[in-house]
């Protein structure tokens, strides 16, 4: 029998809140990590160029694997063969692939706390143990060197996320180093989630690659590419993990879509118009930044990089479901609860999403500053 897992609640908020609006209520999203735009103009251009002319089928593109093996020498200065990158469905199959290939059923993968939801439980469905490590304010919400040293017995792997999901929060480079040295030492495999890459506001991004060239890494077009409805990611394996993750990926999802992959090629060389979309979210940060406090909500996780604010709200509830309810009800905000992304102190956290138009978040906090105020 399979294994109970929790659900994600974002997904509750994110169903009522279409309910609202099929009522006519207006709704502002920020449950949900996904960009308010769509895919590049050239690239929704090339799709229509391929619906036009090809029937298309199950593929790999070959120039699309290359792209992205030249982005990782261009980026971070690091040689990826092009064989060693497996085109996905999105970054979870990715995340599947890497966890379902490298990994024996009952192997302890040690994850953050808080730490984005399917980690815990795509870790829990495929009878791996997830070891939970709880990082605060101290350690910026992030895995350490010292605290995955200090793990007895140690895992056999660990989930890293720079930027993270829900805070945003991003590891330097000496904790990555630090970290890759610790995982050689005892043993550690690391699977380094990097769908946020591209979506900084100061500290400079490094893929773990870097400093573990045999780290798994996991990557995706619906984040920083704008792509979040194509479907399409990747993931890069180690040298003597290609031919397993390939028998993996035949099996369990044959082929990313080809019409997103098409697509995709062309959208790596947008960077004009998807750079712009940083700046929007730039705007939009330094909005909430300014607000939230002002709302009783001065204990916020640092948001370097990604889309979201990690808010503590234990002044008004130890109920962030409930509360997140309760504010979408009164007010057509939709904001992810926090125990989505920590079982244990989540309840009085609530995550908001600023990947929205800076307008609907000027309308959201027009929204959120009253209701706040009569709390």
């Amino acid at each position: 029998m399979g294994q109970d897992i929790d659900p994600f609640r974002a997904i509750a908020i994110s169903r009522r809140a279409h309910d609202l609006k099929e009522e006519g209520r207006r709704i502002l999203h920020m449950e949900f990590g996904q960009p308010s735009t769509g895919a590049p103009q050239a690239a929704i251009a090339r799709a229509h160029e391929i619906l036009d002319s090809d029937a298309m089928g199950y593929w790999e593109s070959r120039p699309l694997k290359d792209r992205i093996s030249q982005h990782y020498k261009d980026s971070y200065g690091v040689e990826v063969s092009p064989s060693r990158i497996s085109l996905t469905c999105g970054a979870s199959p990715a995340l599947v692939l890497a966890l379902a290939s490298a990994f024996s059923p009952g192997d302890r993968i040690a994850i953050a706390r808080p730490g984005y939801v399917a980690y815990r439980n795509t870790v829990r469905a495929l009878n791996f143990e997830p070891v939970e490590i709880p990082c605060g304010e101290d350690v910026r919400y992030q895995i350490s060197a010292a605290a995955l040293d200090a793990l007895d017995p140690a895992p056999q792997g660990v989930i890293i996320a720079s930027p993270a999901n829900p805070t945003g929060t991003i590891i330097p480079a000496d904790e990555l180093a630090a970290i890759a040295a610790v995982a050689k030492a005892k043993g550690i495999r690391i699977i380094s989630d990097e769908i946020y890459h591209g979506l900084t506001y100061g500290p400079a991004i490094h893929s773990m690659l870097e400093f573990d060239p045999d780290a798994y890494i996991v990557n995706s077009f619906s984040k920083y590419f704008s792509m979040a409805a194509w479907r399409l990611g990747w993931l890069v394996s180690p040298r003597e993990g290609v031919k397993r993750t390939g028998a993996y990926i035949g099996n369990l999802f044959l082929t990313a879509p080809s019409l997103a992959q098409h697509a995709g090629l062309v959208a790596m060389d947008a960077r004009e118009e998807l750079n712009g979309h940083v700046e929007v979210y730039r705007k939009n940060r330094e909005l909430l930044l300014e607000a939230l406090p002002k709302l009783g909500l001065a204990r916020i996780a640092p948001p370097d990089g990604a889309f979201y604010i990690y808010a503590d709200v234990s002044r008004f509830t130890n109920d962030s479901l409930g509360f997140c309810l309760k504010l979408l009800e009164d007010t057509g905000v939709a904001t992810a609860p926090g125990v989505d992304f920590d079982p244990v102190e989540g309840h009085r956290f609530i995550r908001f999403s600023f990947a929205l138009s800076t307008p609907e978040i000027e309308e959201a906090l027009a929204k959120l500053i009253p209701w706040f105020g009569a709390l």
